[in-house]
């Protein structure tokens, strides 16, 4: 029993210290990921639009499928409550579209995205150039996504 303790007490020394370790090599590291060139930065700024895009992803899906569920409720209605309905109906519509598009548009880019064995691989010329279309087009990506979710929170909290 005793033994079982002292090698217990013992992992939790080693485990403490460990993290220790690694937290204090973590903040050494830090800086080492900063950006040290152009080609750098630029990458820096596409996988800070891409995770800013993709951190939002979830909610444009959510405002998506409730829109398709008011859609077909809508659709539901009798026929006097359809034309009452109408107006927002167009909105619904227009706003599916656009959600859809910014869905379509975050899944389009990463599927054309070079991998980081490819973009390393070219000279530093051509590396810039490539991450600066880049850059521009998960730019357009990201404002399309939180346009869309703009969109989404204004038109379902304000259903009529």
């Amino acid at each position: 029993m005793k033994k079982s303790i002292f090698y217990f007490a013992f992992l939790v020394t080693i485990s403490i210290v460990g993290c220790n370790d690694e937290a204090n090599d973590h903040k050494v590291n830090a800086k080492d990921n900063e950006p040290q060139t152009e080609a750098d930065s630029l990458k820096k700024a596409v996988d800070d639009d891409h995770i800013i895009g993709m951190s939002k992803m979830g909610r444009l899906t959510r405002a998506e499928q409730t829109t398709r569920r008011l859609l077909d409720s809508i659709e539901k209605l009798p026929v006097k409550a359809r034309q009452v309905a109408a107006p927002f109906k167009n909105k619904l519509d227009s706003l599916q579209k656009e959600l859809s598009y910014a869905e379509m548009t975050m899944e389009k880019w990463m599927r054309e995205l070079k991998r980081d064995s490819v973009i390393d691989n070219m000279n530093m010329e051509e590396r810039i150039k490539y991450l600066s279309s880049e850059k521009l087009k998960v730019s357009k990506v990201k404002e399309n996504i939180l346009k869309g979710i703009q969109k989404a929170d204004s038109v379902l909290n304000n259903k009529f």
